[in-house]
């Protein structure tokens, strides 16, 4: 199976898709993640082809109402999917959205994939319909064909804890997720200051033992490819100290290490 590693655009918005594409290729990643509006997605597009990258684009719905953001996410999805993205990266529904709501939208990126033929995926992440591991159940099972990227990041954060108590709610995640976001939570935060830190070795070993079974059962399903996002975010998700607001680490510096932790950690 190949593994393919993804740079995040995000933190890195003062440099040009050139710019950007160059740092990512010589360190060594195979594509980027990028969250472009409908004026820049041709752009990377043709600069991600240009220098040998693959290219996941992710999607939003917007709106201040559920009939406006209902619009402009099925609007979006067929948008971003006319430019052949390795796949969609959703950030779907609210968590304030019923049940219903949430369903529908569902329903639509599933029509929309059905439709173009590229293949969407709804991002574990809080203020969403995936916000925590016990919210998704209902969805998973009214919803078979559902395919999520994983960044369980989130729902430590939000359950304040490590999960312990409910391996059930995430391995029934981890059975439809198809993407990783290498992001480490913590019961206070969604993202550790530094994984490289002694503190955080059994976060970092918790996460990348869920990271480890999907990639487990992709290898046990014969899957092509298997995609990781190295998703440690910019100043703000990085803690930063007070007064002069500087970050605590490099951001692109604790994206590498992930990127080379679980390339030696799986030995590819």
């Amino acid at each position: 199976m190949k593994t393919l590693f993804f740079c995040p655009m995000w933190g890195m918005e003062s440099l040009s898709y050139t710019e950007a594409a160059k740092r990512v290729k010589a360190a060594g990643y195979d594509g980027m993640e990028i969250a472009a509006g409908p004026d820049k997605r041709n752009e990377a597009v043709q600069v991600m082809h240009d220098h040998g990258l693959e290219l996941i684009l992710m999607a939003f719905g917007e709106g201040s109402n559920f009939v406006e953001h209902r619009k402009k996410y099925q609007d979006d999805l067929l948008n971003i999917a006319s430019y052949k993205p390795v796949f969609i990266n959703a950030h779907t529904g609210h968590d304030y959205f019923t049940f219903e709501q949430n369903a529908e939208l569902i329903q639509i990126a599933l029509n929309v994939q059905k439709q173009t033929g590229v293949r969407i995926l709804h991002e574990t992440h809080r203020g969403r319909f995936s916000y925590s591991a016990p919210a998704i159940q209902y969805y998973l099972l009214k919803q078979p064909e559902l395919r999520l990227t994983a960044d369980y990041s989130h729902w430590v954060n939000v359950a304040e804890s490590y999960l312990s108590d409910q391996a059930e709610n995430v391995n029934r995640a981890i059975a439809v997720s198809d993407h990783i976001h290498c992001r480490v939570g913590h019961p206070e935060g969604p993202q550790v200051n530094d994984p490289r830190a002694p503190e955080w070795k059994d976060a970092l070993e918790t996460h990348a033992k869920w990271w480890d079974a999907i990639r487990a059962r992709q290898q046990r399903a014969n899957a092509a490819t298997l995609t990781i996002t190295c998703e440690f975010g910019p100043a703000g998700y990085l803690p930063t100290l007070p007064f002069t607001q500087q970050p605590v680490a490099s951001q692109w510096d604790i994206n590498v290490f992930m990127k080379d932790y679980l390339k030696k950690r799986w030995q590819v």
